[in-house]
């Protein structure tokens, strides 16, 4: 089992989102489809409780198969909301408004807000290009990255980017040592 470690304030943003896309009715779908033990750790997170990443993932895996049809891109999706919840109220400070890159370089104190081990940095590759790079995290999944790269791309939209795009090159949840995500904007 591993030790990775996420905030509350993630799963809140999944549960929030279900509930926003899919009614009261998909959310419950949702929990009622999972483990008792994972429904009772939901019923009453706090955003600054860090939990079990695997909380997260069973989560995840469980709104892919009872609302995403088996499709992860919904995790796109989730990531903007979730950026639009928590970076127009708790984490705002991270926004920089007309300096995209200057929002990027923050990346980890970011991901150290929602991730308790492991790193993301940041390397500007252009006057609107750069890589995101994240390191050492014990535990991944392919839905978490697309909740990135959803985040990522909402966030770079409050800070003005336009058109925003992130494409993952490299992915541990498919087999790569790092998750290295491309951003660039016009």
């Amino acid at each position: 089992m591993s030790t990775q470690k996420i905030k509350g304030s993630v799963l809140k943003s999944r549960l929030a989102f279900v509930e926003q896309q899919f009614g009261r009715e998909g959310l419950q779908k949702v929990t009622e489809s999972l483990e008792t033990e994972d429904r009772k750790a939901l019923e009453n997170v706090l955003p600054v409780a860090w939990l079990d990443f695997e909380l997260g993932k069973r989560l995840d895996d469980t709104i892919v198969r009872v609302l995403g049809g088996g499709r992860v891109e919904v995790f796109e999706r989730l990531g903007e909301a979730s950026a639009d919840a928590n970076l127009t109220s708790v984490h705002s400070a991270f926004l920089a408004p007309g300096n995209p890159h200057g929002f990027l370089e923050k990346a980890p104190q970011i991901y150290s807000m929602y991730y308790q081990t492991g790193r993301r940095e940041y390397e500007r590759t252009g006057e609107k290009e750069g890589v995101l790079t994240t390191f050492e995290a014990e535990t991944f999944s392919k839905p978490d990255c697309l909740t990135v790269i959803g985040w990522y791309k909402r966030a770079l939209e409050m800070c003005g980017a336009v058109n925003p795009r992130i494409v993952e090159d490299e992915c541990r949840a498919r087999g790569g040592n790092v998750c290295r995500y491309r951003v660039s904007w016009t």
